[in-house]
């Protein structure tokens, strides 16, 4: 198994979204990628928004492989939710659910066995259950400025140039904006934000005018 294999390679189930489904499924916009990613939850939603929002990370797949071990007597198969490509060269195999069924010892098994042949292969394995609520609501919000385009590349460049480390949002907002209304300075910062130029707290609050920027790189 190796990562170049994966290069041109597709999800491993064909994901449907059907009336009346208990799960929540669709297709994500990848920034990374520059593709769509499919999920099959809400839960992996916010692992894949996690994963997009990520500089360390340069490559997305979704339902990767398909594992097939015999684990004592029983022949046991499994797909993996993610498998993520680190710039370090690191890979990470993905599983996500929910806590309350990481405790059910059946679940943990069956989560165990992939991780002990991921781990054997010379990867990562991780088991992904939730992050704090306040952090994947500002991803989400943040989310909206991904992709290139959406905000004028003269814009954001110009925001680069005028924000000063260690300004909080609103007055960074005022000295852009200029004579304009505060808030149409606003796009430009939230992209910087997203493409990690320019970081803040997102775990402590909501974004609002009094989050502090820095500036990085």
């Amino acid at each position: 198994m190796r990562l170049k294999d994966f290069d041109e390679s597709g999800p491993w189930r064909r994901v449907r979204s059907v009336h009346g489904m208990a799960h929540y499924s669709g297709d994500y916009a990848s920034a990374t990628t520059g593709g769509q990613v499919v999920y099959e939850s809400r839960l992996e939603l916010a692992r894949l928004l996690l994963a997009d929002f990520d500089p360390s990370v340069c490559g997305i797949y979704a339902q990767p492989l398909h594992m097939v071990a015999r684990i004592g007597e029983r022949v046991r198969s499994h797909v993996p939710d993610f498998l993520l490509v680190m710039r370090s060269g690191t890979v990470r195999v993905v599983n996500v659910k929910p806590a309350s069924r990481v405790q059910d010892p059946k679940v943990a098994q069956a989560l165990a066995w992939p991780g002990q042949m991921v781990e054997r292969h010379g990867w990562e394995y991780e088991i992904w259950s939730g992050a704090a609520p306040t952090l994947l609501e500002n991803i989400r919000f943040l989310a909206a400025y991904r992709h290139p385009g959406v905000v004028p590349a003269d814009e954001v460049e110009r925001a680069w140039q005028e924000v000063v480390d260690g300004d909080e949002l609103a007055l960074a907002e005022r000295r852009l904006a200029g004579d304009r209304k505060r808030e149409e300075a606003r796009p430009a910062l939230m992209a910087l934000l997203w493409d990690g130029r320019l970081t803040t707290d997102l775990e402590a609050r909501p974004l609002s005018g009094e989050c502090v920027l820095r500036r990085r790189g």
